[in-house]
């Protein structure tokens, strides 16, 4: 049935007055909206597992819902997707598009290319080269073997074949390595800078494609002049925007962050489109070339991408995607001869893009295996792929036939990059050092031939202050001020908004995670440019890093560096954060549970002792400066012993007071005693776990011993030591933390506890992670004004842990007599304690 599009009515009346929402604009546009974005949603999910980009399961959600499959239903195409919706659909996702390619240009940074060498440049024009004339010679077959193909012009289809086949999507291998973790190793970086040249030249050719062609068939008979012209007026209108608008925005990202400036620039994105489609090109260059002009990094841009992001790459561009699923008609490839040319199209270009990188990174003198899996990276199509073959269908040059082809062709390059390069391509882990692993081996070895290395973890600024109060604290004194070296990880999670990985695009040095050598002057990151102070002052060597990671996998990073650092101790900040004196004044930031689950997971497969800093506004005000006061909580057991190595440490420090008080047991009057037997069924979130290696009661407690007499004997004019009888542990320590008396109070997290700290097993946890006594200190309404530090050494037969449950009952046959044996059957045994 014809409509006449402008008889269409926005909104209708409603079903109460016979009128049916789909025969109206607006309404029809919501279900389509919400329709694609569930489909395309639940395909993302399902193709998570397999690591692909979500383009992927927004053009596959387009194709289901389109003619290929649900659209063969003729009353739902006409009812859902009627043909006089599409101009309005695809009005809206074409503002997404203009949105997401003036991204693009904000985030691709044309320094990247310079830096990336001539390496880079010749690895990206092989790329492109080879392809390109082979989509040339591919299109001579599809203009004879494709009905209607030959009634476009030479020129047209040429160039728009040779760019389908030889363009490399930015945005999608981004994603890609950084999911795959090789963003920051050198094929991950040679890969970056290759494919910003190779979109670069991309745009270009497409520009020079879209002025060729023309609109309808016939174009061949065309004035040259009229393609003249608009090459001429291109031209013209990227030296404008070079020399007039770069430094007027560049001016703009000076001034300070403003809503006008803001609206301006989207107001500026939309007039630059508007022009370059004036010109005959196509909007979505004047939006590029708009982004190119705006100043990478800063606050401003940090700004633009915040306001636009989420918005436009979560629900304008599924849009466009989802249209171009809608216009594939698979069923359009008949027969054996069509099928025939699918293969060869995809053949054609994953020859073509990989053999032309391969030979060219193997000149280059890059060995075969990165070479091999350079050409695969290069290979990758996505999003960018699919707005050029949009061009050429709304240009008519490619028809239907050709245009399912060729975005099967990009589906097809582009799924496969993932597992390939998997299966091809891993960075070299180098193999395990031999390393002191906890402070305890560091402390028995002769410390000035060694260093003392540590990694710690930062969120963001508000971490600073209490990390390096900590650092400046286990520096002890004399001659160990110098042997100390400081890894500063910064942690950033890496989600679906491709934002947060700009900054690995401008990572200046290879590793993984990488490392920047801090420069003088050339940082404009907070946190880097506080240890850089911070290094220069209290001649600490200090490294910042970055892992960019999924919060489940962020573990692997920081386990990898802490071995290939060859760490002693990981620090960890804790997922809360307090400031304030308590009560009603105490104001807490909570990160969430994602990074909480990080800390459980490097507590459990790190290399090295972990340490989690709980900070309550540790290292600011005054006392930070002066000195400092902390208290260690001994009850026994191996990491009470390392806390203790710990303040062994600082106690030898100038400007730290130090205390430590060790609760001692009462001696049990009723004879029976407390014993841990495991429990299974028990939450893992709200129950204590505790490590399944077998010990000795009596060893333990003589090694205690031992380790509290060495440390009074040699420390007893630097520090105060207490011992307390235990009669109630948790009003004890509560009594610590809130007495106001330290400013951090470090305890072990007890995986293997006292008689006195088993008691606790039953109780009610908040934060189970941190052991009992670092549970009770990091509790929320307790009124605790002290920053807490919950240290657990390493130790590879410690590692298993599991829930208990508190028995008192000696005659269980389950349990362990008093001897010492340890668990006889993994967890099927109770817990001798300490």
């Amino acid at each position: 049935m014809a409509v006449n599009i402008t008889s269409i009515t926005t909104s209708s009346n409603g079903v109460w007055q016979g009128d049916n929402p789909l025969d109206y604009a607006f309404p029809l546009l919501i279900v389509q909206t919400t329709l694609i974005l569930a489909l395309s949603r639940f395909l993302a999910f399902l193709l998570k597992p397999l690591r692909q980009p979500k383009v992927i399961a927004e053009i596959i959600g387009g194709i289901l819902l389109g003619p290929s499959a649900l659209g063969r239903n003729h009353d739902y195409l006409h009812r859902i997707f009627p043909k006089w919706s599409t101009p309005i659909l695809e009005s809206v996702a074409s503002i997404g598009l203009l949105f997401f390619l003036f991204l693009v240009g904000l985030e691709l940074d044309l320094n990247s290319i310079r830096r990336g060498g001539r390496r880079a440049i010749s690895i990206a024009t092989a790329g492109i080269m080879l392809p390109f004339v082979s989509g040339v010679g591919v299109a001579f077959v599809l203009r004879k073997s494709v009905d209607g193909a030959d009634k476009v012009g030479y020129g047209p289809f040429l160039v728009f074949m040779g760019v389908a086949l030889s363009i490399t999507a930015f945005p999608v291998l981004a994603r890609i390595l950084a999911e795959l973790k090789l963003l920051t190793t050198r094929v991950g970086e040679t890969a970056m800078a290759a494919a910003a040249f190779n979109d670069l030249a991309a745009w270009i050719l497409l520009a020079l494609a879209v002025a060729l062609a023309s609109d309808g068939e016939g174009g061949e008979h065309k004035s040259p002049l009229i393609s003249v012209w608009v090459l001429l007026s291109g031209v013209a209108f990227v030296t404008f925007m070079m020399v007039v608008i770069k430094p007027a925005m560049t001016w703009v990202a000076c001034r300070p962050v403003g809503e006008a400036y803001i609206c301006l620039t989207f107001a500026g994105v939309m007039v630059s489109g508007f022009i370059t489609d004036l010109i005959g090109i196509h909007s979505i260059f004047g939006a590029f070339l708009f982004g190119l002009t705006i100043p990478k990094g800063g606050e401003f841009a940090e700004k633009l991408i915040e306001r636009i992001e989420d918005f436009v790459t979560g629900l304008l561009l599924p849009l466009y995607f989802a249209s171009s699923g809608l216009k594939t008609n698979v069923a359009k490839i008949r027969g054996l001869e069509a099928w025939g040319l699918l293969v060869l199209v995809i053949t054609t270009a994953c020859a073509g893009k990989i053999v032309g990188t391969f030979v060219v990174a193997m000149l280059c003198m890059i060995p075969a295996r990165e070479s091999l899996t350079l050409g695969v990276l290069m290979n990758t199509k996505g999003l960018v792929e699919l707005i050029v073959l949009n061009i050429g269908k709304e240009k008519k040059v490619l028809n239907d036939e050709i245009f399912a082809i060729l975005v099967l062709m990009a589906l097809f390059t582009t799924m496969v990059t993932t597992p390939i390069v998997m299966s091809i391509y891993k960075p070299v882990r180098g193999g395990s050092t031999k390393t002191h692993r906890r402070l305890r081996d560091f402390c028995s070895v002769d410390s000035s031939k060694c260093d003392l290395r540590i990694l710690a973890g930062v969120h963001g600024p508000g971490n600073v202050p209490s990390l390096i109060s900590l650092v400046e604290a286990t520096r002890g004194a004399g001659a160990r001020k110098s042997q100390l070296k400081l890894y500063v990880m910064r942690l950033v999670e890496l989600t679906e908004r491709s934002s947060s990985i700009i900054m690995v695009q401008r990572a200046r040095k290879n590793g993984l995670p990488f490392i920047n050598r801090l420069r003088r002057g050339q940082s404009n990151d907070q946190v880097a440019v506080a240890f850089e102070a911070y290094a220069q002052l209290g001649r600490v060597s200090v490294r910042p890093t970055t892992a960019i990671s999924s919060l489940s996998e962020m573990h692997e990073d920081i386990c990898h560096m802490a071995e290939a650092k060859r760490v002693t101790m990981v620090i960890l900040p804790f997922h809360k954060q307090w400031r304030g004196e308590g009560g009603a004044d105490e104001t807490m930031e909570d990160m969430g549970n994602g990074w909480r689950g990080v800390n459980q997971r490097v507590l459990k497969n790190s290399p090295c002792s972990v340490a989690v800093l709980v900070d309550r506004g540790f290292g600011i005000g005054p006392t930070s400066t002066v000195s400092q006061r902390f208290c260690i909580l001994f009850f026994g057991g191996p990491d009470d012993r390392e806390a203790l190595d710990l303040g062994a440490r600082m106690a030898e420090h100038p400007a730290v007071n130090l205390t430590v008080i060790r609760f001692v047991e009462k001696d049990k009057v009723d004879g029976k005693d407390d014993i841990l037997r495991p429990s299974p069924e028990k939450c893992n979130e709200q129950s204590y776990s505790f490590s399944t290696a077998a010990t000795k009661c009596q060893k333990e407690k003589e090694l205690d011993e031992t380790a509290t007499a060495e440390f009074k004997s040699r420390y007893e004019e630097l520090v105060e030591y207490v011992e307390k009888a235990a009669n109630n542990i948790v009003e004890g320590v509560l009594a610590v933390g809130k007495s106001g008396n330290y400013d951090l109070v470090v305890v072990g997290k007890g995986r293997f506890p006292s008689t006195m700290v088993a008691e606790l097993a039953e109780r009610q946890t908040e934060h189970a992670e941190l052991g009992p006594i670092g549970d009770i200190l990091a509790s929320s309404g307790q009124g605790i004004v002290s920053s807490v530090l919950v240290i657990q050494q390493h130790d590879i037969a410690h590692a298993d842990e599991v829930l208990v449950s508190k028995v008192v009952n000696r005659e269980d046959p389950t349990t362990l007599n008093g001897n010492g044996g340890g668990p006889s059957k993994g967890r099927e045994a109770a817990y001798d304690l300490v």
